[in-house]
């Protein structure tokens, strides 16, 4: 918790209190149905929490937005971000359906009644929504085609509605097809050597407020 205290100092007790639970919750369903590595189960707070609401860093959602997170998993980056945004309602889908079994179980526990948790492919949702948030699913000429018919035409927020995506390496490549997309490496946020190579990719779908 240490760490996500240094970079977000002004968190409710509530909101820390949730952020305290995610360690003992997540370590005994990750004994029952593995969603998180076993290596990277003991770094749980800085490569899948702070990493998760880095997207904070980059845009405050306003209360009463409405988040896709596509391909969540064991909840990531939803769960924190649910926290993180008490007054905005986000949608959990994934495929695997044990997975989103751990997502139900945990936004139970913690008491998190802006999050719905579904066991949906991308292109079965329907609702329109200001943002898509995911970790690196897929490639963006697939992931972009997937969800595009969601996203709400009139933006809110100092970003235009589209794409938050939390991926690696080197993008130049995938994104060429994307000349409206902008990366944002998150070493400029953090200073942990894991966030080096990782940024968050915005594709703009929609016009800007």
């Amino acid at each position: 918790m240490n760490i996500i205290e240094h970079y977000f100092p002004n968190l409710s007790d509530r909101k820390k209190k949730q952020f305290t639970q995610l360690e003992s919750l997540y370590g005994e369903w990750n004994e029952k149905i593995n969603v998180i590595s076993r290596k990277d189960i003991a770094e749980l707070y800085e490569r899948h929490v702070l990493h998760s609401i880095s997207i904070a860093r980059l845009i405050e959602f306003a209360p009463g937005s409405q988040i896709l997170d596509v391909g969540t998993g064991g909840g990531f980056p939803g769960i924190p971000l649910s926290i993180l945004f008490p007054q905005v309602d986000f949608y959990l889908i994934d495929s695997i359906g044990k997975k989103i079994k751990v997502v139900q179980e945990i936004t139970n526990a913690l008491d998190l009644r802006n999050v719905e948790a579904r066991h949906q492919r991308a292109q079965e949702f329907k609702r329109p929504v200001d943002f898509v948030v995911s970790r690196a699913v897929t490639k963006m000429d697939d992931f972009v085609p997937w969800v595009k018919k969601n996203i709400a035409k009139k933006s809110k927020h100092n970003l235009p509605n589209g794409i938050l995506y939390l991926k690696g390496g080197d993008l130049k490549e995938e994104l060429k097809s994307f000349p409206k997309a902008t990366v944002f490496p998150l070493s400029d946020f953090f200073e942990e050597p894991f966030f080096e190579t990782k940024k968050i990719v915005h594709v703009p779908l929609a016009k800007k407020p």
